[in-house]
């Protein structure tokens, strides 16, 4: 009968905002829009945030939210249930996104030239860990990682004649 009396809620609400405005964000690996974005989310606990937008290093994030007073045990019951207002639990995370690193062409043939000079000499590096960045159409963590096979850790000489 109170219930009906006291309309009382929370209203759990995550403003997404980054500089440059216009990144592509997800939380938990879906979509929720472009930046500026405000979502609504009901459990608290670390959520995975990411931001992609071309031209820009992408950002991910694990940010934590941590429940206000009036949502442990007990008060949790009587803000949602008996309260006579609305509560709002409002979370602002505003991220600055690097622009993408463009190795310049002079160190890019730099590197080249050492390459194939250690290469002469029999030495071959180890090739890098590949990263995965996603397309525009997919969706982060729908790939899974480990269902590729792992590139060799040293490449095999060309033989001579």
């Amino acid at each position: 009968m109170i219930g009906m009396v006291a309309p009382g809620c929370v209203r759990r609400r995550m403003l997404v905002r980054s500089q440059p405005a216009g990144a592509t964000v997800y939380v938990d690996d879906q979509e929720i829009g472009m930046t500026p974005v405000s979502v609504e989310f009901t459990y608290y606990g670390t959520r995975k945030i990411q931001l992609i937008r071309d031209g820009y290093e992408t950002l991910t994030v694990k940010q934590a939210f941590s429940p206000p007073w009036y949502q442990f045990p007990v008060m949790e019951f009587i803000s949602e249930t008996l309260s006579p207002w609305e509560h709002r639990d409002e979370h602002v995370l505003d991220f600055q996104m690097e622009p993408q690193q463009i190795l310049p062409a002079d160190r890019l043939l730099e590197r080249a030239q050492e390459l194939r000079t250690n290469a002469s000499y029999g030495f071959s590096p180890a090739l890098p860990q590949a990263t995965m960045q996603p397309s525009p159409t997919a969706v982060p963590g729908s790939i899974d990682p480990g269902s590729y096979p792992t590139p060799p850790a040293v490449l095999p000489l060309p033989a001579t004649p």
